[in-house]
């Protein structure tokens, strides 16, 4: 146990270069799993810098599958896609340099929603990603209501 802990503390040491948000210009890519009651599914996404803690971007998440009656849907039932703007603040709580918090607002096809987003990076190019999102306000009221509850997404993230 000792050897295994030694070795993922040198490594997380030798990746310590890595910065999770790098202000105007910065570029992500996430692409992870959707997880929810009613489906699971894929999420991509892109964030592009504006400002030193500000960044806009686009969403898109399709359900796969889950729970029954969703197999009925078609394509424009499964997807959404999303606007969002995110707030970094991984330099304003300053916890770790490979490490960003970033809350938002989102605007899709199906709500207005929030979120609430974690990034780590390993490396200069890669780290892994968590995003929590709820709506706050419903356009239309699904019979399975994929898109207008709770999600979290779970994934890998690269900058672009």
């Amino acid at each position: 146990m000792k050897n295994i802990l030694l070795v993922v503390a040198l490594l997380a040491f030798s990746f310590g270069n890595a910065q999770a948000f790098e202000g105007k210009g910065d570029q992500k890519f996430q692409v992870g799993a959707n997880i929810q009651d009613y489906a699971t599914g894929v999420n991509v996404s892109f964030d592009h810098g504006l400002g030193e803690n500000i960044s806009v971007g686009v969403s898109s998440s399709y359900a796969l599958g889950g729970a029954s009656g969703i197999e009925d849907l078609d394509f424009g039932d499964r997807f959404d896609l999303k606007a969002r703007f995110n707030a970094n603040l991984g330099n304003v709580i300053n916890i770790d340099e490979n490490f960003d918090l970033y809350p938002g607002l989102n605007l899709s096809l199906k709500n207005f929603g929030g979120h609430l987003g974690a990034r780590y990076f390993f490396t200069e190019g890669f780290g892994v990603y968590t995003e929590a999102n709820f709506p706050l306000a419903k356009y239309e009221k699904d019979s399975i209501d994929i898109h207008n509850q709770f999600t979290l997404n779970l994934g890998a993230v690269f900058n672009l």
